[in-house]
């Protein structure tokens, strides 16, 4: 049998951690995902918020480095409870348990609100952003004789 998921999302709000009476980490948030396609009607995509559970390393792990607006790719499996309300009356939900959490942007997205322009489709290279010296590459020459290797 098989019961594996993978989601890509922003966190709806910052992750919430816990601990069982045991001392156990357990963290609780919610992706907003949007499907691949758009609705015939309106033209828009639908978001789906779907809730997350992560426990031990993987709790303390989102918990500290995510917060609501950050990009996650999430990979667990998809687990249906069944609990009973103030009222007493049956209910029934759907959760993906998370076994490992990883980011889905860079660290500079998400300082500048979690959203990244979408990349260049001509291949060149764009300018660094305002601040950023761009340092890190040294130009060369297309001359194949100066290659070091």
């Amino acid at each position: 049998m098989l019961n594996r998921i993978i989601l890509m999302g922003r966190l709806t709000r910052d992750p919430e951690l816990r601990h069982t009476q045991t001392g156990t980490p357990v963290a609780s948030f919610s992706l907003a995902v949007e499907r691949d396609f758009k609705d015939k009607q309106t033209g828009e995509k639908t978001t789906d918020f779907i809730d997350i559970v992560a426990w031990r390393q993987t709790a303390e792990f989102v918990s500290r480095f995510f917060t609501k607006g950050r990009m996650a790719v999430v990979e667990g499996r998809l687990q249906i409870r069944d609990w009973n309300d103030k009222e007493g009356n049956k209910r029934r939900s759907a959760e993906i348990v998370a076994d490992n959490i990883y980011f889905g942007d860079s660290k500079r997205d998400a300082e500048g609100g979690g959203y990244a322009a979408p990349p260049s489709s001509s291949g060149s290279y764009a300018a660094p952003p305002p601040g950023d010296s761009g340092d890190q590459f040294a130009a060369f020459s297309d001359d194949e004789e100066e290659l070091p290797f």
